[in-house]
């Protein structure tokens, strides 16, 4: 497959690793607000304690309404170079089924979420095996990674992480204005210890886990940004000229919006037949990671 093939796979995953592993658990800090308009923020103590609450509710009062639309950007950066992917689609909040299209660099992916495996439909003459769907099995590759309770890999479970949040880690930092919505900006900043498998997170993200969120009236997530660093797998980073260097780190930047909650999903696997199954080389490739 050639270099830019490459690229676009590695992008996608990118972006379902976002919908399958981390909605309504995000990290952020982008002062840029992507397109939000908002208002100077409260101060204070009683201000303070407000956000946590809404925060920590925000979860819940989101996945109670069962599914979105959603619509995503994910920029992709390592060693001076970038990619980016835009995605729209439609999301189980409960379950974290997904059906998505993602468009990287011209080029258009189907990507579906069943039961927490992960289907692509690459562009034609790149899947490996001659089929046209790739298939990864996220919950192994979530266990690999030290999230085998699942509160890394199933938004249901996603509580654990609000229940982490203290007055301390949330600031709010204005009224904004998101796909015509008024909403709250909050930025919140937990302290990765205190979370499921801490310190295996710890060695993935640092010591902390920094979230913006953006929530409507009702305490509904409109937008969510994540900004993660992590190392570049062992043996794959090469410099301009084309030899081996460092081990690198690789910025994925990421901005989810949810509209229009009580949205049809219908995420279906691919026929078997038209499959390759992609998840030992996941694991493969995490493995370097550790």
């Amino acid at each position: 497959m050639s270099r830019a093939g490459n690229g676009r796979r590695v992008c996608a995953l990118g972006v379902a690793g976002v919908l399958a592993g981390t909605v309504l658990v995000g990290c952020g800090d982008d002062d840029s607000g992507d397109g939000a308009q908002g208002t100077s923020a409260k101060s204070g103590a009683g201000a303070r304690e407000e956000g946590t609450q809404a925060v920590r509710s925000a979860y819940d009062r989101t996945a109670e309404e069962d599914t979105a639309k959603v619509k995503l950007r994910v920029r992709t950066s390592a060693q001076g170079a970038s990619q980016t992917a835009d995605g729209q689609g439609a999301v189980d909040l409960d379950d974290g089924d997904s059906v998505m299209t993602l468009t990287v660099q011209g080029q258009q992916i189907e990507q579906r979420v069943v039961d927490q495996v992960l289907y692509q439909k690459l562009p034609k003459g790149q899947a490996p095996g001659g089929k046209p769907w790739i298939r990864i099995d996220l919950g192994k590759v979530a266990a690999q990674q030290g999230a085998g309770d699942g509160s890394m890999s199933d938004p249901a479970r996603s509580a654990a992480y609000a229940k982490a949040i203290t007055d301390k880690d949330v600031t709010e930092k204005g009224e904004a204005t998101v796909n015509g919505v008024r909403t709250t900006h909050y930025r919140v900043s937990v302290d990765v210890a205190d979370l499921p498998n801490g310190d295996t997170l710890r060695k993935q993200v640092g010591p902390t886990l920094p979230m913006d969120v953006w929530l409507d009236d009702e305490g509904r997530m409109r937008r969510q940004q994540i900004d993660m660093t992590v190392e570049a797998p062992k043996g794959t980073q090469r410099s301009s000229s084309g030899a081996s260097s460092a081990p690198g780190k690789v910025t994925v930047r990421t901005v989810m919006d949810f509209t229009d909650f009580g949205t049809e999903v219908e995420a279906d696997e691919p026929p078997a037949g038209q499959v390759t199954d992609m998840t030992g080389k996941a694991l493969e490739q995490g493995k370097r990671r550790s």
